[in-house]
């Protein structure tokens, strides 16, 4: 008679692992993308069309954006909108120059890059992308927030440049936990323990003698 029992104990607990995994699924999605691809971000002719590359790619919240170039050439800039269009490199909002640049997108917004090297930015070495939200576009925005990781930054926050090969690949993503998912989890795993242990008293303790026999 405790088998169904043991067996709906353990139909329960794997229940309650596959809803923290699907809680915590979406969080492990992120897209990295290389500007320019296996070109890569370069001033050299025929260098890419970066803004063709762009508008080939949908970009969202936590995915992760890739600079790679040579650095004694070449650099990345974020500007605003106006100094994009004019190529003006006299109040950048951010300075990367390490070769390899990674960036985490972490809030919508129109982001606008451009390399400093002079005449590299009126030869076509500028790209812009807009970042949307979960479910619509967002209205431009003049320096949303970002996670850089570059040699030099003005923004205060950095994640760790995740590897890549090709033009995108998936990898988990670094975005924080909100709290209500550390609580639904502190839930799931206090309902996987009680019913653990409840599962294995049934297991070791004796049986109780009520009088009958099994046939």
């Amino acid at each position: 008679m405790g088998k169904p029992k043991r067996e709906g104990a353990v139909s329960l607990e794997i229940s309650m692992v596959l809803g923290v995994i699907a809680i915590f699924q979406p969080v492990c999605m992120q897209e990295v993308y290389k500007v320019g691809d296996s070109q890569g971000w370069t001033s050299i002719i025929p260098h890419p069309n970066y803004s063709q590359w762009a508008a080939s790619k949908t970009f969202h919240i936590g995915d992760v954006i890739i600079f790679q170039y040579n650095r004694d050439f070449q650099n990345v800039m974020q500007v605003s909108r106006v100094e994009y269009k004019s190529c003006n490199i006299k109040d950048p909002i951010a300075t990367y120059y390490s070769g390899n640049d990674s960036i985490t997108i972490r809030s919508p917004g129109h982001y606008f890059y451009i390399c400093s090297f002079p005449g590299h930015c009126q030869a076509g070495q500028k790209v812009d992308f807009r970042v949307l939200k979960t479910s619509s576009p967002v209205s431009p925005s003049a320096s949303p927030s970002l996670s850089p990781t570059p040699s030099f930054r003005l923004s205060p926050v950095s994640a760790p440049s995740p590897a890549i090969s090709g033009a995108s690949s998936l990898s988990c993503s670094s975005q924080e936990i909100g709290p209500t998912s550390w609580i639904l989890l502190a839930f799931f795993l206090l309902a996987v323990l009680a019913t653990g242990s409840v599962s294995l008293s049934s297991m070791f303790s004796p049986a109780k003698d009520d009088g009958t026999e099994n046939c």
